[in-house]
């Protein structure tokens, strides 16, 4: 059974950084996208960044082009796979639950989800 464990969320002050950490477990994720997911009350949840196994494929919402870098570490163990959302300059409009999200191929859904951890940054 597929697992996704995030965690690094926190409160940072505006300009600040911090880093998601995305712990994936319980599959073989050769052929796993990953992605990066945000909301924040009353807003639509949107793909923040999303990234390929081997990491040649990467996406970013525009909000965060510049400032967010996703990366992946899958190298030692094919069932070990953690994916990473490091967030630079970061603006109160950052301000939300960040979910970790799989899915088996480029045309299928985001299927497996992870619980989610806040993060808020103050002005």
């Amino acid at each position: 059974q597929v697992q996704l464990v995030e965690s690094g969320g926190g409160l940072v002050q505006a300009g600040g950084s911090l880093r998601l950490s995305c712990a994936a477990s319980g599959g073989t994720f050769s052929s796993y996208r990953m992605g990066w997911f945000r909301q924040a009350p009353g807003k639509e949840r949107e793909l923040v960044a999303g990234i390929g196994y081997t990491g040649g494929w990467t996406y970013y919402a525009d909000s965060v082009k510049g400032r967010f870098t996703i990366s992946r570490d899958n190298v030692r163990d094919n069932a070990k796979d953690t994916t990473y959302l490091q967030m630079n300059s970061l603006k109160p409009e950052d301000t939300a639950a960040y979910y970790c999200a799989a899915k088996l191929t480029i045309a299928a859904e985001y299927g497996y989800w992870g619980q989610g951890t806040q993060v808020t940054v103050s002005s």
